[in-house]
């Protein structure tokens, strides 16, 4: 990506979401798309576990992350995930309410880091979602629009479900 005042290329610094232009100092910050993300014009060498494309470098509420321009699936660190729902749901919005598919359920990805198979599961903080994880990579596969289900979910939270499988309930 060149920057848009003086044509220079454009480097995109490591937890940085925004471009800054070595030659002229401006600092380009691109546009939202339509669901928010940031798209950082940098292709990472890591594939899309759906579509087997380079993901994209991206950012939303400052928080970065990657991004497959195809099915805009977004492969998020966990620390990242849980920063970046907390802050979509202090901007408040209505959720999008979609019964999740059991079907999804049966799909299985493997981890575009690693290459192991991600557990598939419904996500346990609201919002009635599927989403894919890899626990040692620590990243999160969220499909299309699944962010926002979970950011705006009405009344859920993790510790609303209990404890959790092998921890005791007192």
């Amino acid at each position: 990506m060149n920057c848009p005042t003086c044509g220079a290329p454009l480097r995109l610094p490591e937890g940085r979401d925004s471009l800054p232009c070595d030659y002229c100092g401006a600092v380009y910050l691109p546009e939202a798309n339509e669901d928010g993300v940031r798209l950082l014009g940098e292709e990472s060498p890591t594939p899309c576990p759906v579509c087997k494309i380079p993901l994209v470098h991206a950012a939303m509420q400052h928080q970065r992350f990657l991004y497959c321009t195809r099915c805009k699936g977004e492969l998020i660190p966990m620390p990242v995930f849980v920063g970046l729902v907390e802050e979509l749901r202090a901007r408040g919005g209505p959720a999008p309410q979609h019964p999740p598919d059991p079907q999804e359920l049966r799909r299985a990805l493997r981890c575009p880091q690693c290459g192991g198979p991600m557990e598939t599961h419904f996500y346990a903080g609201g919002g009635n979602v599927v989403i894919e994880d890899c626990e040692r990579c620590e990243l999160n596969w969220l499909d299309a629009g699944k962010l926002a289900t979970i950011a705006h979910a009405p009344g859920h939270s993790v510790d609303e479900y209990g404890p959790r499988l092998g921890e005791d309930a007192f």
